[in-house]
């Protein structure tokens, strides 16, 4: 078989384009016409960030690079499904598999190939460049809200169960931003954050009662958005009145707020964890379903979401009541559903999520796994939720360490026995990026 009949794979995001992969490509292209493997956001998004372009933008410009025959999607991080599927004469990478992480691609890649006399051809890694290390450079100048807001949109059509968690401050978004962990061979990290009425509450020593106006919380949140990147949702609590709406939300879009989740509670607005204990109302349907209206009605970008958090089960209304609401808020035009419960077990919300996606498959559905904390993320991923929150473990970190330390210096008259469970000043700094 000629050179011009072999078939060569190669795999790339592109997400950046830089002289590494060129160099990649000139050299497959000596070998035969290349079908070139593009990574989906699915296939990324459990060993990466979300990469900063869309399929469809780097598919073009892949397209227009020469030496390219052929784009494929690559739907997995690993190169061997492609690999069995095509028959490839030779499958092209670059020789930093150790440095990468890739030691289990490069087997299963070998494994596939064997089986009918494909060939790896190793090309020697273009030293000191590198598509993350682009973007991290990019990310620390800015990101823009427009790409901020839609990328969680993103996360969500990836199919992943999308993992936010709660941030009262920009040294906590920070730290969200670059914390991740390896473990059972997988990169793990968190996709984005929530800013927490009751976070954001406690942190001014105020009640969780919508005394904090919007300026004070979209004013903190501007200083996170200012050390990341990541898409961010809004408590938005009830909303506010209805005459403010169509203002409250744009001022969350021009910040770059991905989404915001109202409840459908009136009234002077107290904790959910409260329940039935307390004083609490929930809105009717008619009147919650005006504010749906009222919100996608005035919002000014396509990709900004509205969830809707249903209280019924947290008041003891029942199933149906939350079924019977939740079916009403999509038809009004809500982007997901927001399910709350203050139960121990997540029996309830399981159900609930069943019953839910009997009706509907793809509307985002949103958890909030507070009270009932051992539920494993697959299992909430299985019975079809979308997005799962940890609301305020983070806030809760913070004080128990607070009150033994303050205990100890009164009690030691030192601080010598807290040190050990302290960062070091050095640490600390450390966060903060030295070029700020």
């Amino acid at each position: 078989m000629s050179k011009k009949n072999k078939v060569v794979y190669i795999a790339l995001s592109v997400d950046t384009l830089h002289h590494g992969h060129i160099n990649l490509i000139n050299k497959a292209s000596k070998l035969g016409k290349i079908t070139a493997g593009l990574l989906t956001d699915k296939a990324i998004k459990n060993n990466k960030k979300l990469p900063y372009l869309t399929f469809d933008q780097r598919k073009k410009i892949l397209s227009n690079i020469k030496g390219i025959s052929k784009i494929i999607p690559q739907n997995d991080w690993s190169y061997h499904h492609n690999i069995k599927k095509i028959k490839p004469d030779y499958f092209v990478h670059g020789d930093d598999w150790l440095t990468n992480g890739e030691i289990e691609n490069k087997i299963k890649a070998l494994k596939e190939l064997k089986l009918y006399g494909g060939k790896l051809v190793e090309i020697p890694h273009t030293r000191g460049i590198s598509t993350g290390k682009i973007l991290n450079d990019q990310f620390k100048i800015a990101t823009t809200p427009e790409v901020r807001i839609g990328s969680l949109s993103r996360l969500i059509e990836s199919e992943k169960l999308v993992r936010i968690i709660e941030t009262h401050s920009p040294l906590t978004g920070l730290m969200i931003e670059n914390f991740t962990i390896k473990h059972k061979n997988q990169i793990k990290f968190f996709d984005g954050m929530w800013s927490s009425s009751l976070c954001d509450s406690l942190h001014m020593g105020k009640p969780d009662n919508e005394i904090l106006d919007l300026t004070q919380r979209l004013d903190n949140i501007n200083n996170i958005f200012e050390l990341t990147t990541k898409p961010l949702i809004m408590d938005l609590d009830t909303g506010g009145k209805k005459e403010h709406l169509s203002n409250n939300i744009k001022r969350l879009e021009r910040l770059g707020i991905s989404a915001a989740i109202i409840e459908d509670k009136v009234g002077l607005k107290k904790n959910s964890l409260f329940g039935d204990k307390a004083n609490q109302q929930q809105e009717t349907i008619k009147k919650f379903c005006e504010k749906i209206k009222i919100i996608k009605k005035y919002q000014t970008t396509d990709n900004f979401l509205l969830f809707s958090r249903i209280e019924s089960l947290i008041l003891k209304q029942g199933m149906q009541d939350a079924l019977k609401r939740a079916f009403s808020y999509v038809d009004a035009g809500t982007d997901g559903i927001m399910i709350h419960s203050a139960e121990k077990s997540p029996n309830e919300i399981i159900e609930f999520a069943k019953k839910f996606r009997k009706k509907y498959k793809k509307i985002p559905l949103v958890s909030v796994p507070s009270s009932y904390s051992k539920v494993h993320e697959k299992t909430l991923k299985k019975v079809g939720f979308n997005i799962v929150i940890y609301a305020n473990q983070l806030t809760r970190s913070i004080y128990k360490p607070i009150q033994e330390t303050l205990k100890n210096i009164l009690k030691y008259e030192r601080s010598y026995e807290s040190e050990k469970r302290m960062l070091k000043i050095k640490e600390i700094i450390n966060l903060i990026p030295s070029d700020f």
